[in-house]
This record gives C-alpha cells, structure tokens and sequence, in this order.
C-alpha cells in the first residue's frame, strides 16, 4: 500500500467516522443478526431434513465404504478422479497432501498475498473469476461424488471418462486462461477473464450435468431399519432374542434342560430373568457375554466380529430387551406391553396367519425351526414353509382337523417319539390363550390374511368342530 492509498483510506476512515458508524454497537448488531439468522438456518434443516441415521459401525464388516460429510464429498471425488490418471495415480500423496495442502495454505496466506486495500467487486475481477471456478468445480465435484469412476475393466464408461474433464481438465485450463489474461490482455484483461470464467463454469456444470445423464442405475441398497427409540430398540432386541436365544435360554428366560441342540444336549441352564443374573450383571457384561461367548460353558459367540451373525446395535438391542423385560427394578414401556399383548378373540373368531400367528411363532419357534437348526426340516419362517416343509409336511398341520396336526398335538406337550418330535417349546409349556390361537387357527383352516379369516367363523359348541363360511 503507497503513500496515496494511505491517505485515500484514512480520509474514507474520517468519512465514515463522522457519519458515527461505530464497531460497538453498530457492526456487533450487524454480526449478531446474521448469527442469528445463521442458527434460525441450522436449526431448521436440523429438525425438518436432519441426517440419515445409520447402524452402529461394525468392525467386522469389511464391505463397508466410509463416506465423508456432504461438504468433504468434493474432495472425495477428486481424489477419486486423481487416480484414474495413469501417470499421476501412481503419485498418490500429490492428491492426498499436496493439492489440499496448498488449498488450506492460500487461505491462510491469502492475507498476505492480497494487500491490496481495494474492495469492490469489480476491480478484483482476477481473484472472484479464480474463486468463481474453484467455486464451480466443487459444485460439480459434490453432484457427481457418488458416480463411479469404472464399472469393470475394458468396459466403455462415459460417465467415467467425462469425471477428469470435468473435475481437473476444465478446471485447469480455465485458471491458466485467467492467469494469462492478466498478464498479457492489459487493457481487456478483466473482459477476457469474465468470459473465460463464464464459459469454463458453464462447460464444467454442464459435463457435470451429462455425467449424471449418463451414470449407470443406482444399485437400492438394503433398507436399514434402526431403532432409534427404547420401545424400538427392546422389540427389535425381543425379535433378535427369539431367533438366536430363545433355543437354549426358552422364549421367557425360563432356561431349565436343553435339548435338540448339538453338543449342548441335557445341560440345564439357570434361568436368564432371575434377579442372579439381572441385579448382579451390568449392561456391558451381558453385552460381552452374547459378543464373546462363553466357549467353557458351550455359548458360541454371537457378535459378528468373533464369528457370529449380529452387529454390535443388534446386540445392544438384545440386552435392552433382557434389562426391561425381566429386572423388576426396570419398567416396561406401555408401547412394548401393548405390542405384546396377546389379541383376545371374540367366541366364534378365527385368528389369521399374518395378524396371530406368525408374531408368536417369530417369538415361540423360529430359534429352533430355521435353516441350520435339528428340526427334521421344519422350517417356519414363512406361511407357505409352516403349512409345507419338513419330513412330516403332511402331518405338521393339517387345515381343519386339530385332533391330528402334530402342531397342536406337541405344544400340548404330547411326545410323539424322536421322529416325529416332543413336546415344544422344550422348556416350558405356551399359555393357554397362545395354544387357543394355534387351535383357532388350525380348526379354522389355517387362514393367511385377516380377510380371509373374516370369511371363516367357528361353531360356538367347540373349535374342534369342522369350520362353516360365515354368510
């Protein structure tokens, strides 16, 4: 700064001190306005749009690709890009430190750099046409982060080939153009660098544009469905404990004798809902018990990351479920006792498969009877494999007739020998009002759906009786 824009800023300074615009409180109002608007802003997407929740990251899953925050996507793609290029991909720490390395350092350096006590918008026209592509180029950068850069080897991918066009070809001649311009077009210098500017930015959106045209569909990703309150978190731990635990601990946390379980056979288990077990073990160590196991004792691990199928959300859910289910100290929600609730059935009413039955088997029988389990290939994971797997499939249930569905014959307790099965569940006998539902449904032809339950009513003298079709 010369001599004569000291003196240019100072009477200015003068100026705008007369007219009493002051940095208190004059500038700080101004600051705390915009703050303010800022945090309306913020709070607004927070609770109208927020993020995305996800599951709780799993060691164990090497598939997963980590994915920065939405404002780090630019850089993401670059780098990406970046190594699509033979030569330079070889050189990974030029992306990875160099190019953001000087980034960071020109924004603390650019006070220094620019000294120039000049403003006004249009006698920076080097600097704004600079920071209008870069600008640019993060924009188109951040639309395109989730395009892939191949799609296999040998394979013709525009989409591909267009990503280094748009994300470092461009962007570069179009910053070399504007240094140019300001050199060596002296009295036209800032024209040529608007055009330029406006020409690349253009040519930079609309490769970006034609990139996302030419992608190729999006594979739907497997819907995650998280529990993110406590009465969700203890159904899902309720629904992950009747396949994965109910086999061995029983469906109340009874325990008592195994049996049908390899290896494990005739060991008898202290029941898991006593206060032994609830008022002396602390979430983490039941935590650690269902991740590590307990192999002295025959307890495989359960945690993905030891060998066993759940993540580390799915077992947090498992101990949510046993801590409000059998501590006394602990209360229940009312949303988890109304969802437990066992339906009440009118005198005549025939349950259905979906609506009754299907919730209790998930609850009562598919810790045994899944695939992979000693169960003479009784798999009841689906309404069409209850009425019609396993060795006994014509015999399991027969729609209409309960005095011969083996179904109804074992959960009331009935043993029909080692191949046909023995009283179930093993541990401890259903109530009463679970086995009339089992009985409703079967006397009533098994029905799948409510409607077609509707079309069913049972004689009032007993379900046993044939089922006539309501008028």
């Amino acid at each position: 700064m010369n001599e004569e824009q000291k003196h240019e800023y100072h009477e200015k300074y003068k100026i705008k001190k007369q007219k009493g615009e002051k940095f208190w409180p004059d500038e700080i109002y101004k600051d705390l306005l915009i703050s303010f608007a800022i945090f309306i802003l913020l709070v607004g997407l927070a609770a109208f749009i927020g993020v995305a929740n996800e599951p709780k990251a799993d060691p164990s899953d090497s598939s997963y690709i980590p994915r920065p925050e939405w404002y780090f996507l630019f850089l993401f793609k670059f780098l990406a890009i970046y190594g699509t290029i033979p030569v330079l991909g070889k050189i990974e720490w030029i992306a990875t430190a160099l190019v953001p390395g000087i980034g960071v350092g020109l924004l603390f350096l650019l006070p220094f750099i620019d000294r120039s006590p000049v403003r006004y918008y249009s006698k920076r026209v080097a600097a704004i046409s600079v920071m209008g592509v870069i600008v640019t180029t993060i924009v188109g950068l951040t639309l395109i982060a989730d395009i892939p850069t191949s799609i296999g080897e040998g394979k013709p991918y525009l989409a591909g080939m267009l990503q280094p066009v748009a994300g470092l070809i461009l962007p570069a001649l179009a910053i070399g153009v504007i240094f140019l311009a300001a050199y060596f077009f002296k009295g036209s210098a800032n024209r040529v660098m608007i055009w330029s500017t406006s020409l690349f930015s253009i040519l930079i959106m609309a490769t970006s544009v034609a990139i996302l045209l030419n992608a190729p569909p999006k594979e739907a990703a497997p819907e995650t469905q998280l529990a993110t309150t406590l009465p969700e978190q203890i159904l899902a731990g309720q629904d992950l404990y009747s396949v994965q635990c109910v086999e061995c601990h029983g469906a109340e946390g009874e325990g008592g004798e195994i049996k049908g379980v390899q290896g494990l056979e005739g060991k008898i288990l202290p029941p898991l809902k006593s206060a032994d077990i609830m008022y002396t073990f602390t979430d983490e160590t039941i935590k650690n018990i269902i991740s590590y196991g307990q192999p002295d004792q025959g307890m495989p691990p359960f945690a993905k990351q030891y060998g066993g199928e759940l993540g580390p959300g799915e077992v947090e859910y498992i101990v949510a479920f046993m801590r409000y289910t059998w501590d006394d100290r602990s209360q229940l929600p009312a949303e988890v006792v109304k969802a437990n609730a066992v339906p009440k059935l009118g005198p005549n009413e025939v349950p259905s498969y979906d609506v009754h039955v299907a919730p209790l088997i998930k609850r009562y029988c598919q810790s045994c009877h899944r695939t992979g389990k000693k169960n003479n290939n009784y798999i009841m994971d689906t309404y069409n494999n209850v009425l019609h797997s396993g060795d006994n499939k014509d015999k399991n249930i027969i729609p209409g007739d309960i005095v011969n569905s083996h179904l109804i014959q074992l959960i009331n307790r009935q043993d029909l020998g080692k191949e046909q099965g023995g009283p179930m569940p093993p541990t401890k006998a259903l109530k009463p009002e679970i086995i009339d539902i089992f009985t409703r449904w079967i006397a009533g032809g098994a029905p799948q759906t409510a409607a077609d339950a509707a079309k069913v009513t049972l004689p009032a003298a007993s379900p046993a009786a044939t089922p006539t079709a309501a008028p």
